[in-house]
């Protein structure tokens, strides 16, 4: 059987109905290219050594991609400030950009106590608020508290469960920005922290901060600077810590507790299998069954959850087999150390390690009162005619909380950075009881 020759134009086609018999075949270009020489092949998307570009804070580059470590720069406070300064709602912020400038520089060497909060709406881990603290001229410990930090003395849920997170770069604290990988970030406070003994004269016994050091253990806590209090601290498992931020209210404590059940001291092994981490169907505006949860199933699922930066996410574009070699090797060096590139993990934080976090009543100036119910009642507590504690907060989420340096909402941030059709994890209940 001879077959026609494809010529340009109508052929019959027979394997199709009578009503679509004809077939238009175009003659393929590729067959008038020439064979000889070969065309050269672009290696554009191959990556060198040097996975790592130098570029001044006035290159037109995303924080997205400066958050990822893809980028490095020279100068980050003139950098991250730039960006910020175009999107401030004055009447909005709590924070000028010369005191947030100020805050960051007075921080910057090794005896810094440094403190940011961000909200992080993050497309698996949902909506949860990251507390990083200044440990070193570079690097900062970090927490991540679903429901964010307690502001009720008379809560019935006054107790957070704080999950160890990867140690962040100390010019993290600078970001505010968004992706569809990781969602939106923004700076929720930001200050300076110190560190209290953690045994007080005041019984604690519903704080659930039972137990404390010797005489010797609290002398020695409250020697040297606020980052070798908090290495200390750290390691004994009891961290009691003011934060002296731009929302917070004056005198404002909390209590950290190593769980007695998660006191490993060293590091995950690498799961067995690898997690999905493009978020394909949350990135695209469609919703899984998945990203639906209770508000009951959201606490007890963050730890599962790792909280993954964009630098962990595959990218859209396809990458060579070095490209792929590299990103593993980088993963394994940051899954081993628990630290970013760049940061340094010298207070041996442990990835994923439980710890609970309390309203410090007492030392935020409340005081039990007995009540007609007989249930003890906290109240502010008045002492050299000074009304110490505050007006009970609460941190009610995404689409109500704004930033203190620009002023701006969750769903601000994502406009502003481009990023449309973001759908984030359902679930999440502001703690109001």
């Amino acid at each position: 059987m001879t077959l026609p020759m494809v010529t340009r134009g109508v052929v019959d086609n027979s394997v199709k109905k009578k009503q679509n018999q004809v077939l238009e075949v175009t003659r393929p270009t590729s067959l008038d290219a020439p064979v000889s020489p070969p065309k050269k092949r672009s290696h554009s998307h191959t990556r060198s050594s040097k996975t790592r570009l130098e570029v001044s804070h006035s290159a037109s580059t995303t924080l997205a991609v400066l958050e990822a470590g893809s980028v490095q720069i020279c100068d980050h406070l003139s950098h991250f400030s730039l960006h910020l300064q175009k999107y401030i709602i004055p009447s909005k912020a709590f924070l000028t950009m010369r005191d947030f400038q100020d805050l960051y520089t007075r921080n910057k060497n090794a005896k810094g106590r440094h403190f940011v909060i961000h909200q992080h709406d993050h497309p698996i881990a949902g909506t949860h608020y990251d507390l990083r603290l200044q440990i070193s001229e570079s690097s900062s410990v970090s927490f991540a508290i679903m429901y964010g930090l307690p502001g009720n003395p008379n809560s019935k849920r006054l107790n957070r469960n704080a999950t160890e997170t990867r140690v962040h770069n100390l010019w993290n604290h600078l970001i505010e920005t968004a992706s569809h990988a990781t969602g939106s970030l923004l700076i929720w406070d930001t200050g300076e922290y110190s560190i209290l003994p953690y045994r007080q004269p005041v019984e604690e016994t519903d704080d659930e901060l039972s137990g404390g050091s010797s005489a010797e253990d609290a002398k020695n806590a409250s020697e040297g600077s606020d980052a070798e209090k908090l290495y200390r601290a750290f390691q004994y498992g009891k961290v009691r810590i003011r934060l002296h931020g731009s929302r917070l209210p004056r005198d404002y404590t909390i209590a950290l507790r190593l769980s007695r059940s998660d006191r490993g001291d060293r590091q995950p092994h690498r799961p067995d299998r690898n997690r999905r981490r493009k978020g394909q169907g949350i990135a695209l505006g469609l919703q899984s069954k998945a990203t639906c949860t209770s508000d009951d199933d959201v606490e007890d699922d963050l730890p599962s959850n790792e909280i993954i930066p964009s630098s962990q996410y595959q990218s859209d574009t396809k990458t060579s087999t070095l490209d792929a070699e590299i990103a593993e090797r980088e993963d394994e060096e940051v899954r081993r150390t628990n630290a970013y590139s760049g940061a340094s993990n010298t207070i041996n934080s442990i990835h994923q390690r439980t710890w609970y976090l309390s309203l410090d009543r007492p030392s935020s100036g409340f005081e039990p009162k007995p009540a007609e119910t007989g249930r003890r009642v906290w109240r502010r507590r008045c002492e050299a005619g000074r009304m110490l504690g505050f007006e009970p907060f609460f941190v009610q989420g995404k689409e109500v909380e704004r930033s203190v340096v620009t002023g701006r909402t969750a769903e601000e941030v994502l406009l502003d950075e481009g990023v449309h059709g973001y759908v984030g994890r359902r679930g999440w209940r502001a703690v109001i009881e």
